[in-house]
């Protein structure tokens, strides 16, 4: 039978949601994927590209809707990239996050039964994050359109915590400006809008504290272009551009996680890889006898040593990427914690890792693709998966976050 042909239209029933957001379903045995539907449904796509095992479509019509679908709450659901998942209640939601992360493990992972446990909902769907970048267009805080580099200008962004949602209000007219990022603590309030391009002059009753770029360094306006946060009593430093979760209550489900996973003595010490601000190392280190923190982003190195100083924990704070630092490791720590990159450890982040074999290991993925391949490498280095707690940090999107408990066999 003929494949159909780009821009044609095509009916079938949607079986399953893809790693990535998109539903699946089968013409004639292909795989044909297309967003904004959800498993058990009968939809219409049109072909917008044929990969020859595969399709991609976008969405015509919904024939036959789920009993989970509902009406996005955002006005810009359809159009804006930044949510996958508006049309889908919260519970199918959840369903479809843990289901990928058995998938991923099982499949690239090699693992015949995943040990998964339910997955957390951290805080609430709607309202959560404590960081949004934007691009701006016709002088609006934009977006860009899922799968595209057009932008699409927003009046309003439903997941912004509500102290970011007052300023983005309250922004006006952002003609002069190429980007423009809201951060905030969800738990003391401070607030920073940091902006690339010319300060508007309305900036001043926008109630945050004021950071403009210049190259990839942030110059504070009549102050310093940082933000407090607080989780589980403990407060951290967090300069303009470094790195911390974008979801406060998810942080916060994090670091009980891994102390959960770890059970840390005054007795242990603790690698925490790949640290950022310190969230973990701060929060177990006066659990611990000493943290062992690596970090290689120059401004969030700043932040850690302030960070953990002022938490009055013993450490030490090495600067530079894990895979490299590793052979100047001359402490070998009882316990590990690992938050790596989209990418994940790889070879030489495992190798680093486990090469002081700590015996147990938290490792804080966000993307459960690359947790699969490294669950694999470390068991070849013979550490044992002893489960993984699936997070939501990101309700309306496909994205993931997971803690894996590993412990060496």
């Amino acid at each position: 039978m003929t494949a159909p042909a780009q821009g044609s239209l095509v009916e079938f029933e949607v079986n399953d949601i893809a790693h990535g957001g998109e539903g699946v379903g089968r013409v004639d045995g292909k795989a044909h994927f297309v967003p904004g539907v959800m498993p058990g449904e009968t939809v219409v796509g049109r072909i917008l590209k044929d990969g020859g095992s595969w399709a991609r479509a976008e969405l015509v019509e919904v024939r036959e809707p789920a009993p989970g679908r509902i009406e996005p709450r955002c006005p810009h659901a359809r159009s804006c990239g930044g949510c996958q998942w508006q049309h889908a209640d919260y519970e199918a939601q959840l369903e479809w996050k843990r289901n990928t992360v058995v998938s991923q493990l099982g499949h690239i992972g090699k693992i015949a039964e995943p040990p998964v446990n339910e997955i957390v909902a951290a805080g609430p769907p709607f309202g959560y994050r404590n960081r949004m970048d934007f691009k701006v267009l016709d002088g609006k805080p934009a977006m860009h359109r899922s799968r595209s580099h057009d932008l699409v200008p927003l009046d309003v962004c439903e997941l912004l915590d509500p102290r970011l949602r007052g300023i983005f209000d309250s922004l006006g007219d952002l003609t002069g400006v190429e980007r423009i990022t809201l951060r905030c603590g969800t738990n003391t309030g401070d607030a920073l809008v940091i902006v690339d391009g010319d300060l508007p002059p309305q900036a001043e009753t926008w109630d945050a504290a004021l950071g403009v770029m210049n190259g990839r360094t942030v110059e504070g306006i009549d102050g310093t272009a940082r933000i407090r946060e607080e989780i589980e009593g403990h407060r951290y430093r967090i300069s303009g551009t470094a790195f911390f979760q974008n979801n406060s209550h998810g942080a916060t489900a994090l670091v009980r996680l891994v102390e959960e996973f770890l059970v840390p003595t005054e007795r242990d010490s603790l690698l925490d890889a790949y640290a950022g601000v310190g969230l973990f190392g701060v929060a177990l280190g006066n659990k611990v006898d000493r943290v062992i923190a690596v970090e290689s982003n120059r401004v969030a190195i700043d932040d850690l040593r302030r960070n953990l100083s002022d938490a009055k924990v013993d450490h030490r704070v090495i600067r530079g990427k894990m895979e490299k630092v590793a052979a100047e490791l001359d402490e070998y720590p009882d316990l590990a914690v690992v938050d790596p990159p989209r990418t994940g450890l790889g070879e030489m982040g495992v190798a680093a890792v486990t090469a002081g074999d700590p015996f147990k290991l938290a490792y804080v993925s966000c993307d459960p693709a690359s947790l699969a391949r490294d669950a694999l490498l470390l068991a070849g280095h013979g550490y044992q998966l002893l489960q993984v707690t699936p997070v939501d940090l990101f309700p309306q999107t496909f994205h993931i976050e997971a803690v894996a408990s590993f412990v060496l066999a």
